[in-house]
């Protein structure tokens, strides 16, 4: 029995020189980085040597990013300090959100801040039109939150044009990137983003870090209070091993990043075509089928089997040696079903069942043929 990882937007697998980076800063760099003798001074250049080098890589400024746990927290933090500190009384978002961003603006919404929901598309894009529509709806201060990469259908957002619309009519634009930071190229001097959130498990980096770009003097104050750590908005001590990690990994990303895109394309590519032959009336749900609209390292498909053999499904698969997700991997064991998928699957598909598959520069063609031999079996 083989074990094939097919779950790569849950988390991914850290990389060997990751590792060994991470080993290193146990071992040579305890020290902390807010202590003033020589062991707190060689973490603190540690430190900003990689704030640097993650900043370069984003063409922004070191002072704008700002360490974190990872995306859930750099959600929440973005969200809830464009309300408290900068007088956001609007925020413009969609219902197929990470629940990240989701829960945190129905929580606002619940202590009086309006909330508006952009439409999205039959094939899980967002209407541009319509978002245009919500920002002169009314003359409030507005905060727009979307997601650059979707989680569970890979739909990709045009950041330019909500950039340039979010500035145009004096929004605030806020971007949940953890699925597109480290496999698409952003610019953020380019781009006019406000806020972005990153984490590193997803671009095979160490879980519990991540990364908030918060762009110069936005005017946001502290979200977690104590230290002076991360220019006075993050206190508390930084995870060095994790944050030299997360550098790591998404420095190796960036420099192999059109040979990997290139090669998880390929294996996308070859998945389609493979589940093609088993199952001809296969549904790729959302745009995920599209390369020039979704993301190349994720597909959520559609199966036309029988209520009884979809109960087996997951079971078989799981038993069988192959990770995957019915959706997102943060709704695993929830039965209240995929929120995306209720508002982009069309009716008639409601019972077929559905599985994300999301790759990977270490999968490769001989597991997807050993995936497809195990769907073979469910073939009506």
């Amino acid at each position: 029995m083989m074990e094939i990882y097919f779950d790569n937007a849950a988390t991914t697998p850290l990389r060997k020189e990751v590792i060994e980076e991470i080993n290193s800063c146990l071992k040579e760099n305890f020290g902390n980085p807010s202590s003033s003798h020589s062991f707190g001074r060689l973490a603190k250049a540690k430190l900003e040597l990689a704030r640097n080098s993650i900043a370069s890589h984003f063409n922004a400024l070191p002072g704008e990013i700002v360490f974190t746990s990872g995306g859930t927290e750099s959600d929440n933090m973005l969200i809830n300090c464009a309300v408290n500190d900068l007088g956001v009384s609007t925020i413009i978002s969609s219902k197929i959100e990470h629940h990240a961003v989701l829960h945190t603006i129905e929580n606002l919404e619940s202590k009086s801040v309006n909330v508006r929901y952009v439409r999205t598309t039959s094939d899980g894009k967002i209407d541009y039109k319509h978002l245009e529509e919500l920002l002169i709806e009314d003359d409030t201060k507005k905060l727009v939150t979307l997601m650059y990469v979707n989680n569970e259908i890979g739909t990709i957002l045009d950041l330019e044009l909500v950039g340039n619309l979010c500035s145009e009519h004096n929004a605030l634009f806020h971007t949940d990137a953890v699925q597109g930071v480290a496999h698409f190229e952003i610019n953020l001097k380019k781009l006019k983003i406000d806020f972005l959130s990153a984490a590193a498990h997803k671009f095979h980096g160490p879980k519990g870090v991540g990364f908030s770009y918060v762009k110069n003097k936005s005017g946001i104050k502290s979200f977690i209070m104590g230290g002076s750590q991360e220019r006075g908005l993050r206190a508390g001590t930084e995870a060095l091993p994790n944050i030299l990690g997360m550098e790591k990994a998404l420095s190796i990303s960036y420099n192999n990043l059109d040979s990997e895109r290139q090669y998880i394309q390929s294996i996308k590519d070859y998945f389609i075509s493979s589940i093609k032959k088993i199952f001809p009336k296969v549904v790729f749900n959302g745009c995920c089928s599209d390369s020039k609209n979704s993301t190349y390292t994720l597909l959520n498909v559609a199966l036309p089997i029988t209520n009884e053999k979809s109960a087996l499904l997951d079971f078989q698969l799981d038993l069988k040696g192959v990770a995957c997700s019915k959706g997102s991997a943060c709704q695993s064991g929830v039965n209240t079903g995929s929120h995306v998928l209720k508002e982009v699957r069309k009716n008639e598909l409601v019972f077929w069942p559905s599985l994300r598959f999301s790759f990977s520069c270490f999968n490769t063609k001989k597991e997807v043929d050993y995936l497809m031999n195990i769907l073979k079996g469910f073939k009506s």
